[in-house]
């Protein structure tokens, strides 16, 4: 949505306070995407679902023609979820290994645990989201590699 945003300059035409002015929050994602998604409100609430829809579907129109399925990205928990049942395997379990850092600068560690895998895999990130999505694509990495033996 923040992309969606910018291509319209709508970063040019927020009002902000003094502070987020400084800050450059006319180009910060989250207010972006908020903004868009206040414009979509907006035009419901004002209108009906057909012309929020209609404007919706042109936003999207340049994004949504070039996608196929060959196309799609999925993020790594979704790919090692489907990898998973793919081979009627249990889903992981994520678990939080250790918190650090002051509260404006954390390091996240998390745990990918797989049943039948004796490999602890983890990973850390800026963000809990971060260190699982990491995990996640180690653990599709190695899954990859291994042989069914190793995994039991």
């Amino acid at each position: 949505m923040a992309g969606l945003a910018r291509d319209l300059d709508l970063g040019d035409y927020l009002k902000l306070g003094t502070g987020e002015m400084k800050s450059g929050g006319w180009r910060r994602d989250s207010i972006l995407a908020n903004a868009i998604e206040a414009i979509i409100g907006a035009i419901y609430l004002d209108s009906d679902l057909p012309t929020c829809r209609n404007f919706v579907l042109s936003l999207y129109s340049n994004l949504l023609a070039g996608l196929t399925l060959d196309n799609l990205e999925k993020d790594a928990k979704t790919e090692l979820q489907e990898y998973l049942q793919a081979n009627k395997r249990p889903l992981p379990v994520y678990l939080l290994l250790a918190e650090e850092g002051e509260a404006h600068n954390r390091l996240f560690t998390i745990a990918c645990q797989i049943d039948g895998l004796s490999k602890q895999i983890s990973a850390s990130g800026g963000s809990k989201r971060i260190a699982e999505q990491t995990a996640a694509r180690k653990a599709l990495e190695y899954l990859q590699q291994v042989s069914e033996d190793d995994y039991v």
